[in-house]
């Protein structure tokens, strides 16, 4: 095995310098640090993570708690997080959030508390005031994703300004019985997302003088085939029909243009529809939608995450608004 004195010995330089080069922790000057890179990349050498944990302190590791691992918009965030933290020698470890209370309970009195972290990042997770003591009390870097704690550094989504934005878009081009696909009781968890959305949408109507029609509501779970068996059920009642559906995610949204051509609407020309996310099924699709930057909300809060653990000591509490953006493509026309 290719030890640290061969490495500075092939680099001209010290064994302190390769450890400040490889760690990227200290002062190297850049003709240095590439000759530590290079000589490194040519004898093989790899940095011991448990040696390097025991000389700074630092595991190198960070904690990523999510409440679901199989729905593409997490799984999008943490490919964002991953990226950004494996450029900086980072790895991660992921504690999952379920329904179920004792396992929920356990991440946080737990897990989290066996010191195999540096920091944490919670991923639109509304945590309570225990379960925030709890992760304050590690004396860890915490970045939340999601709606605002006041007690952490948190990067806030503004789904009711997304909802708003996506509705705003529909009434500009003449629409006025628009439909909306939220999400049932059971999906409404940690920061109420879909009811969020629900209230941008009418608050949108209200501020265009329109009277929100219940019979254009209806709930789903976020997926493609809830939001196809949603639009179905829209379509085929009877009284006026919507010229235009805004689903609360994009799948729901591709699920009702999906429904909507099997019940043979032309889609916009028939019925206009829009999401929200910026899911990759939305380029294929060719359908309008609010963009959230899931992937690049994964990579701020890395680059948070990181911020913190450079700086020597807390810094001041950030609540950033995410950015959001219209993508206007083949799905919307003017009625």
């Amino acid at each position: 095995m290719v030890s640290i004195d061969e490495v500075a010995k092939l680099a001209g330089v010290s064994t302190a310098t390769v450890s400040r080069a490889l760690s990227g922790r200290g002062y190297v000057s850049a003709v240095s640090r590439e000759r530590v890179h290079v000589a490194a990349q040519s004898l093989g050498y790899v940095v011991s993570s448990r040696a390097s944990s025991l000389a700074s302190g630092r595991t190198r590791n960070i904690g990523v708690v999510v409440p679901f691992l199989d729905r593409w918009f997490f799984s999008t965030v943490l490919s964002g997080v991953s990226s950004a933290l494996m450029r900086h020698g980072y790895d991660i470890t992921l504690y999952n959030i379920t329904a179920d209370a004792d396992a929920r309970k356990d991440v946080f009195e737990t897990a989290l508390r066996r010191q195999r972290v540096d920091a944490v990042i919670a991923v639109s997770i509304e945590l309570d005031e225990a379960e925030t003591t709890r992760l304050l009390a590690l004396g860890l870097p915490v970045i939340a994703i999601g709606g605002p704690n006041p007690k952490l550094d948190t990067l806030t989504v503004d789904d009711f300004a997304l909802a708003q934005l996506a509705t705003e878009h529909l009434l500009g081009l003449g629409h006025t019985e628009i439909a909306h696909i939220g999400a049932n009781p059971e999906f409404d968890i940690d920061f109420h997302i879909p009811t969020n959305r629900r209230l941008g949408f009418e608050k949108a109507l209200a501020d265009a003088g329109i009277t929100l029609n219940p019979a254009l509501l209806e709930p789903a779970d976020f997926t493609v085939e809830g939001g196809y068996r949603a639009c179905k059920q829209l379509l085929g009642r009877p009284g006026a029909r919507p010229t235009a559906v805004f689903a609360a995610s994009d799948e729901m949204a591709v699920g009702a243009i999906l429904a909507a051509r099997d019940l043979g609407y032309r889609v916009p020309e028939d019925l206009s529809v829009i999401g929200i996310d910026g899911h990759d099924l939305g380029r294929v699709f060719r359908l309008t939608t609010v963009d959230q930057f899931p992937f690049k909300q994964g990579e701020r809060a890395a680059d948070a995450v990181l911020a913190r653990l450079s700086a020597d000591s807390a810094t001041p509490q950030e609540h950033e608004a995410l950015p959001f953006e219209l993508r206007v493509r083949g799905t919307t026309a003017r009625r």
